[in-house]
């Protein structure tokens, strides 16, 4: 069994320690220790990170038989090793644990909620409530726990038996056996866990709840403590600044400002349709005036540019509005789309052409008779057009 110094002092960021046993965990190498300061997997919150002589600890897990194993790159004999805690992310995820417990107990002082599971990830946590919460309620239980926090309560641990801590006023009944380790902020919160904690509220620095959502019949709450609510205030602040540059509004405007755009950009597509529609119609006519002869069918076959599959489709449909016509226009981007249609007096098969040219040049698509188009086609635009040419030639 691994002797547990976080247990008692989530502060120690050094210590010295026995490698008892080298082996291998997931293919990777790994140490157990007769003491570590290093955290493991466990209760919602992530590993530490660190350093064991000169090899990185890059996971930590906890073992079978209460033994802690260490995962590293680099080499360890058996033998006195010094340990060190990778200190900055060790008090971050502390910040967010105790948080977490002051946050839970906000909720269920304040609205009756009670955490059913916690998470701490790499760059927010979320804690899932048993019921589901108004805006107002988390905002209540929000200003709850920052009161905790700035009043820099102690934050004690302290071991009970099982039958001791059932005696005492739990926040949520603990499943384990033995002794358990309790957390306690006074006269606010008594909980089980064992993971790492600040010793002081005021270290939280501040609970800020960034989303909410309906989650399993109750509330899950995002939130963020201390260095990481820093963080996201820097990353709000730096966007709000740069959208209000370029909508050209006061921060309190922003919402209006952005409606007024949407609104904007709505009358500018219909303005838009409405030109791309007449622009269609004058250009597919134009074409159609330029169409080859092959035969009785005069075939449009061309590589146009500026417009993409759906603007091809809208010009072959204005084209083969004329008896006896038929289009085969092609983008003039790589890879390249193509449509195929034909007027209702035209019988050659539209998808069987799109077929040889996807052959060909690569691509896929599909069609009927009619109507064919296609996208993805690699290759010389100039070889496309003459492969269509020398198939409605051989069709006629």
């Amino acid at each position: 069994m691994t002797e547990r110094l976080y247990y008692s002092d989530s502060y120690l960021t050094a210590f010295d320690a026995t490698v008892k046993r080298v082996l291998t965990h997931a293919g990777r190498p790994a140490v157990v220790l007769d003491r570590t300061a290093f955290y493991p997997t466990s209760g919602g919150q992530p590993f530490d990170t660190g350093r064991l002589g000169t090899a990185r600890v890059v996971d930590v897990v906890d073992g079978d038989d209460g033994e802690i194993l260490h995962v590293i790159e680099g080499e360890i004999e058996p033998g006195d090793v010094r340990g060190e805690i990778d200190w900055a992310r060790r008090f971050e995820h502390m910040q967010q644990h105790t948080g977490q417990h002051v946050l839970s107990a906000a909720f269920d002082r304040v609205a009756g909620a009670r955490t059913e599971s916690f998470h701490l990830g790499s760059s927010s946590s979320t804690i899932d409530l048993n019921r589901t919460l108004s805006p107002s309620d988390i905002e209540r239980a929000e200003d709850e726990a920052n009161r905790i926090i700035w009043e820099d309560l102690a934050v004690a641990v302290r071991f009970a038996s099982a039958e001791e801590a059932a005696a005492l006023p739990m926040r949520k009944e603990s499943q384990r056996t033995g002794t358990l380790r309790l957390i306690e902020v006074p006269n606010f919160d008594l909980s089980a866990c064992g993971g790492t904690h600040v010793t002081r509220t005021g270290a939280i620095g501040a609970v800020v709840v960034a989303s909410s959502e309906r989650f399993r019949g109750g509330t899950r709450v995002e939130f963020l403590c201390g260095v990481r609510a820093t963080r996201a205030y820097r990353t709000l602040r730096d966007t709000i600044a740069a959208s209000v540059r370029l909508v050209s509004v006061l921060p309190t405007e922003l919402p209006a400002g952005i409606e007024r755009l949407q609104a904007e950009m709505k009358d500018a597509r219909r303005s838009l349709k409405d030109l791309q529609s007449r622009l269609t119609a004058f250009e597919g006519l134009s074409l159609a005036d330029r169409a080859e002869a092959f035969g009785p069918v005069r075939a449009v076959i061309a590589a146009v540019e500026g417009w993409d599959q759906t603007g091809l489709k809208s010009l072959t449909g204005a084209i083969t509005t004329r008896p006896g016509h038929l289009a085969a226009l092609f983008s003039t981007t790589s890879p390249s789309a193509v449509v195929i249609a034909r007027a209702a007096d035209v019988a050659i098969d539209c998808a069987l052409m799109l077929k040889k040219l996807i052959e060909r040049f690569g691509g896929k698509g599909g069609g009927r008779p009619d109507l064919a188009q296609g996208g993805g086609l690699q290759g010389d635009p100039n070889e496309m057009l003459a492969l269509t040419r020398e198939f409605i030639s051989t069709a006629i």
